[in-house]
């Protein structure tokens, strides 16, 4: 990152943040931290983090109540949330995306994993996106150019229907960003028009077909991302 991120970490149990705290300064970013969930909405209205690491299970205010609370404030409506937690299962994954987070890293975290998901999650903000305004995405051999609606896969150019491509667009918009099925339907189909969640799955296995597999994950019981 050429300009210093913000890292706000929100968790109770010290030797985490010692953790984090340790191994975020050695990349140079600057960090605050709060060890309850209404510390940190206090520190989070004074630091105007990028990027918030919020754990979930918490005193005084838990962190999903806390990332609901902020995302009623257009002033965190660009700051990444990323939970901290050590559940696995997909109930909390999706209770973290409906309270408006936008990813979740699953404690213990390794510095060397630590460190790549950080850098990626700052990707998504705006400050930090080089390609937010770009009309032409580049993804290793994939090239999607916005304004011609074309895609070219090592020089060749795919040809993809319609709601092929404003899915691939809505995906690539924010690599990396989990986006809920709902999500999907609402902004590529549109209230007006009433489909199943199969239509995603089907769209998705013939982008897949085109593209590659590598580049779309599913999100078992959430939705799908693309991954960078």
């Amino acid at each position: 990152m050429e300009s210093k991120a913000r890292i706000l970490i929100i968790e109770d149990e010290e030797d985490i943040v010692e953790f984090l705290e340790y191994n975020l300064q050695k990349e140079g970013f600057e960090l605050e931290k709060a060890y309850n969930g209404e510390e940190g909405y206090i520190k989070a209205k004074a630091f105007k983090p990028d990027l918030i690491l919020l754990d979930i299970m918490m005193p005084k205010m838990d962190g999903i109540e806390l990332c609901e609370k902020l995302r009623q404030e257009s002033e965190f409506k660009n700051t990444i949330i990323a939970f901290l937690t050590a559940r696995s299962e997909s109930f909390t994954q999706i209770s973290a995306l409906d309270a408006g987070g936008d990813d979740f890293i699953n404690k213990p975290i390794k510095p060397n994993v630590l460190k790549s998901r950080v850098n990626a999650l700052l990707r998504r903000h705006p400050k930090f996106n080089q390609q937010n305004s770009a009309k032409v995405l580049t993804f290793g051999e994939l090239i999607i150019n916005l304004e011609s609606f074309t895609i070219e896969k090592e020089g060749k150019t795919l040809s993809l229907a319609k709601k092929e491509f404003e899915l691939l667009a809505l995906l690539t918009s924010k690599p990396g960003k989990v986006f809920k099925r709902a999500e999907i339907l609402q902004k590529v189909w549109g209230n007006d028009v009433i489909v199943g969640d199969r239509t995603i799955d089907v769209h998705v296995r013939k982008l897949r077909e085109k593209i590659g597999n590598v580049f779309i994950q599913t999100i078992k019981g959430v939705g799908y991302k693309f991954n960078d």
